[in-house]
């Protein structure tokens, strides 16, 4: 079985102690490939290390909603230009944490988007009750290569994203009990999926509760493949080939 990491944060401390043998692990399951995400100057700089470090490793840069304020266009420039860098993201907004004000998340998020547009870079967007403005910004930009990251939309916002030839990626929500996403599922196009753990969080069941690692993507997998109706293997070489295409074939 092929999976495709599409979003991890293994630069955190989480991972301080143990980064290499998860790592190892993850490679055990079948996972080939990582996009480890940057989030602010520190952690793409960390990310890009860590992509140094393995060939199955790649990093994006960038500026999440929680760090705009240290937001610095020049350091966007100057990381996206490293040849293991992918995209650019996570980028977007995030209305219901409110960790920065509106103006100076969307100031960061416009300037980033554009940039991206520039450098042809695809996208990974951060959306978090934020979902109109999020979508808003990508139209008026015409971006090409998006990704809503861990979608949290409807059905209806995720036909709106799917026809713009965009992207969403699914997490460990997906095994959740309490969550909306496998109507979503059903009406993604197979070439338009993505799988992701977003570790540390969002660890699936059956291993809610501890620190999440691209180990447990295999669950991600399965439980996509209970809802789609296709067997394990398919669904992880059909999002490892989309991501594959998506991020490393330009």
């Amino acid at each position: 079985m092929n999976i495709f990491e599409t979003h991890a944060h293994l630069d955190f401390d989480d991972y301080k102690k143990d980064r290499d043998p998860v790592i190892q692990n993850a490679f055990k399951v079948g996972v080939k490939n990582i996009i480890n995400i940057g989030i602010d100057e520190k952690s793409s700089k960390n990310s890009i290390n860590l992509a140094e470090k393995y060939p199955e490793i790649y990093a994006s840069i960038g500026y999440h909603p929680s760090t705009v304020e240290s937001f610095d266009e020049k350091v966007v420039y100057q990381l996206a230009k490293h040849k293991k860098v992918v995209a650019i993201g996570e980028i977007g907004l995030d209305y219901y944490r409110n960790y920065n004000p509106k103006d100076m998340q969307k100031k960061a998020y416009q300037r980033q988007v554009e940039i991206a547009c520039e450098i042809d870079k695809p996208i990974i967007i951060h959306d978090r009750e934020a979902h109109e403005d999020c979508f808003d910004v990508l139209k008026q930009n015409k971006a090409q290569k998006v990704v809503f990251h861990c979608f949290s939309g409807d059905v209806p916002f995720a036909e709106r994203v799917l026809n713009e030839g965009w992207f969403i990626s699914i997490t460990g929500v997906i095994t959740y009990k309490n969550t909306d996403l496998a109507d979503v599922v059903r009406i993604i196009p197979k070439e338009k999926l993505f799988v992701e753990t977003d570790c540390p969080y969002l660890t699936p069941v059956p291993h809610r509760g501890k620190r999440n690692t691209p180990e447990y993507l295999p669950y991600i997998v399965q439980k996509i493949s209970d809802i789609m109706r296709v067997p394990p293997k398919i669904v992880a070489e059909q999002t490892y080939q989309n991501a594959k295409k998506f991020f490393l074939e330009v």
